[in-house]
């Protein structure tokens, strides 16, 4: 549904794309996931043709072109700068977007409802959008994004700034339009929605991919290992069949009980031998790997805001 092929943007010395390539699958959800500065915005706007790539190929629903009218047809965009009216009410701002599809008479009234519904702005439909929320604008801009009942929809940081019932009610926004078979492209910097709403997700900074897989895939992969942490009660200490088979490390806390550290790729398996040993203790918790542990292991530091 959408191919990348070697795609190439620079602003003088800045290379703000460098060679990014991939492929969105017709119904998938696909993240790109990096900080600001990464990439991600540029390469969304030479996928609608709003910027001109220096090289590369782009082929959006079977359309190589597009700059062109009949290939953003079946596009809808919620740029991250609102690209909404603020005197215009947001009925009259939908109304506005749909006609640019060419949308007329009842399907342009049923289309236009459904979206002011679908983000849960129907009671304000005939209010300015300068009057709305910072949550409810971001909102309306998904509305505006899914008006036309695109098939591919390009979401570019829509949850920047917003509260977090906005929020939620975005997400679940996103989970029906990928239930209704929509193609989603998600740009984010935060990596808890990467791994909440994406099927693969593409780790994106200084213009290039630099790792692209499903999330657990990733995490497989990149993660790298578990963390588990352990107080014992007093009088007992680590099992020595933990030592052999995991990365422990022992803090002995003043006759209160030692508090273990096991760094292993099999926290269940380092849990059963404690226990098998008769070992006593008062807590345990456990640290999976997630998207920012591979994002660390994969550039030795944290996503910039």
């Amino acid at each position: 549904m959408i191919e990348v092929h070697d795609l190439r943007k620079a602003y003088g010395d800045n290379v703000a794309v460098d060679g990014v390539s991939f492929s969105v699958n017709a119904g998938e959800t696909f993240g790109l996931l990096g900080p600001n500065g990464a990439g991600k915005s540029t390469t969304i706007h030479m996928l609608v043709g709003g910027l001109r790539a220096d090289g590369g190929r782009v082929v959006v629903a079977g359309r190589e072109d597009p700059t062109r009218s009949a290939s953003r047809q079946k596009i809808g965009i919620a740029p991250q700068a609102s690209a909404l009216y603020d005197d215009l009410t947001g009925r009259e701002n939908l109304r506005f977007f749909a006609r640019l599809y060419r949308i007329r008479g009842a399907k342009l009234r049923n289309r236009v409802a459904w979206s002011l519904d679908f983000v849960g702005l129907a009671d304000r439909a005939e209010d300015y959008v300068r009057t709305y929320s910072g949550g409810m604008k971001r909102r309306l801009n998904i509305a505006a994004a899914v008006v036309a009942d695109p098939s591919v929809v390009l979401l570019d940081e829509p949850t920047v700034g917003v509260d977090p019932q906005s929020r939620n009610h975005m997400f679940a926004n996103i989970e029906q339009l990928k239930q209704a078979g929509k193609t989603i492209l998600y740009t984010t910097h935060y990596m808890e929605e990467a791994q909440r709403l994406c099927d693969r997700v593409a780790i994106m900074d200084h213009g290039r991919i630099l790792q692209l897989d499903t999330v657990d895939g990733l995490i497989q992969r990149f993660g790298g290992a578990s963390v588990v942490e352990v107080e014992l009660t007093p009088g007992h200490s680590a099992p020595s069949s933990l030592r052999g088979a995991h990365k422990l490390s022992v803090e002995e806390t003043n006759g209160q009980g030692a508090s273990l550290r096991i760094d292993t790729r099999e926290p269940d398996d380092a849990i059963a031998q404690l226990v098998a040993a008769h070992t006593r203790f008062r807590s345990v918790r456990i640290h999976r790997p997630d998207l920012e542990s591979v994002f660390l292991n994969l550039t030795g530091r944290r996503l910039r805001d």
